[in-house]
């Protein structure tokens, strides 16, 4: 019989601070697959930079999300996900007045395969 994993949420998983007063949880992490919830400030915004290897998926749970991809402008609301091919210049900024909140999955994992622009 299979053993079923414990459950994961922000309140148990591993927890990391990132740029200018974010937060991010890992809901699973491996080197195949990264399933990560952040928390983005208002007025905060990440680096342009790419994945050499990594394929994303963000998904937006609450907030409103800017994204600078490809040189286009893309902005995003709750339910709606972008997908972002590797080799593809990104960033994701929230210029709104609220916090925030979203799921990243990347495949392979992204950390360690980032090259800041």
């Amino acid at each position: 019989m299979m053993e079923i994993e414990k459950i994961v949420s922000t309140k148990n998983a591993e927890h990391y601070n990132w740029g200018q007063k974010n937060d991010g949880w890992h809901l699973l992490k491996n080197d195949q697959l990264s399933v990560i919830e952040e928390l983005m400030q208002p007025g905060t915004t990440e680096q342009l930079h790419y994945h050499t290897r990594a394929q994303q998926v963000f998904y937006i749970l609450s907030g409103r999300a800017s994204f600078e991809m490809a040189e286009s402008l893309v902005h995003l609301g709750p339910g709606d996900s972008l997908h972002i091919p590797p080799g593809t210049h990104h960033k994701i900024f929230n210029e709104a007045g609220e916090a925030l909140r979203f799921i990243v999955i990347s495949s392979p994992k992204s950390h360690g395969d980032r090259i800041e622009l």
